[in-house]
């Protein structure tokens, strides 16, 4: 399981404000060395290829860590690591300090749960009622709802080929049931991505946190240049509407596009989406613009080839998070009842 444990006040959740005060995030998960064999030449049967091999600094929580930190957050990291090469290279470039998940629990802190994999997912049954937020993509949500549901009560969602790829709206509704287990297991937030199809916010009645920040500037140190130039571009004011839909048995949900991409890699688009929505969220951003934010990071991620991009440059960060803040539709719907 990986965890992200941003040390957020609780009147976020309560009031729907920010307290002014720098938060402190704590990533708890795997840290490893991953290794890229490329050939050098086409691969032979039965004989040795040529080839260049490559070590780049990986593991999901790893990855989310350095994201965060590149765009301003100081985040803190506890991981397992080896006594080896390996491991003496991770920790030459990254330190890790903490707390514990039960006291994030006791101390009402909001929770993120990355899913990470579909067999690591099913671990969300031992911890749902400790999380805030959950980032599955659809194998992943469908695992988690099975678990939670204690049966194979949900099936992978069958997409149609690409001659006829299924709506965005139509796709929401094929994994709304599986989204309502979550929040009904009292997840508050279900962020589901949809690789190039983009994301789902998806909450039990319209987040009340979307206001963000009541004041004009933002006062946490680290993350102050994030929070000037995203809320200059995203206005925050620009979903109040939407919090005027009201009652707790209905499903809120917005769809966030993604944006075209020179891909060049995928490895670690996922991370820096949760990396760069962390960041926003430490630096006093709403959900939604942190959000279209951490859309932005994945997108820099898959045009590089390293997990994490080498540096972010923040004037294009925010010019796409602005691009798909304002191309994000809401969708209203019934609960499942």
């Amino acid at each position: 399981m990986e965890s992200s444990v941003p040390a957020l006040p609780s009147v976020l959740l309560k009031d729907g404000e920010l307290k002014d005060v720098e938060a402190k995030p704590v990533i708890i998960g795997g840290m490893v060395l991953d290794i890229h064999a490329t050939p050098s030449v086409p691969a032979n049967p039965r004989t040795t290829t040529p080839g260049k091999v490559h070590y780049i600094l990986g593991g999901v929580a790893r990855n989310v860590a350095e994201c965060m930190s590149k765009l301003g957050a100081k985040p803190y990291m506890i991981s397992v690591v080896g006594l080896d090469m390996a491991g003496n290279l991770l920790l030459e470039h990254w330190k890790s300090a903490g707390l514990s998940l039960d006291v994030a629990a006791e101390s009402g802190i909001p929770v993120w749960f990355e899913p990470v994999s579909v067999v690591k997912s099913k671990r969300v049954v031992s911890v749902v009622k400790h999380i805030t937020f959950a980032s599955p993509n659809e194998d992943e949500l469908i695992a988690m709802a099975n678990a939670l549901s204690c049966g194979e009560v949900f099936s992978p969602i069958q997409k149609d080929n690409k001659k006829n790829k299924c709506s965005t709206e139509s796709l929401f509704q094929m994994l709304r049931p599986a989204i309502w287990v979550l929040l009904e297991e009292g997840i508050k937030v279900v962020v589901v991505t949809l690789g190039s199809d983009g994301v789902l916010l998806c909450s039990n009645g319209a987040p009340g946190f979307m206001k963000g920040s009541s004041k004009g500037s933002n006062p946490h140190g680290s993350g102050n240049q994030l929070y000037r130039l995203v809320n200059s571009s995203c206005p925050p004011n620009r979903f109040f509407s939407a919090s005027k839909f009201e009652g707790g048995s209905n499903l809120f949900a917005a769809h966030f596009p993604a944006l075209p991409a020179s891909v060049v890699r995928l490895t670690g688009a996922g991370d820096c989406l949760v990396g760069g929505a962390l960041a926003c969220i430490c630096a006093g951003l709403n959900v939604m613009q942190s959000l279209a934010v951490g859309i932005a990071a994945a997108k820099a991620a898959v045009e590089v080839d390293t997990n994490v991009p080498t540096e972010y440059s923040l004037a294009k960060i925010t010019d796409d998070a602005k691009s798909i803040y304002f191309a994000t539709k809401m969708m209203f719907c019934q609960s499942m009842l």
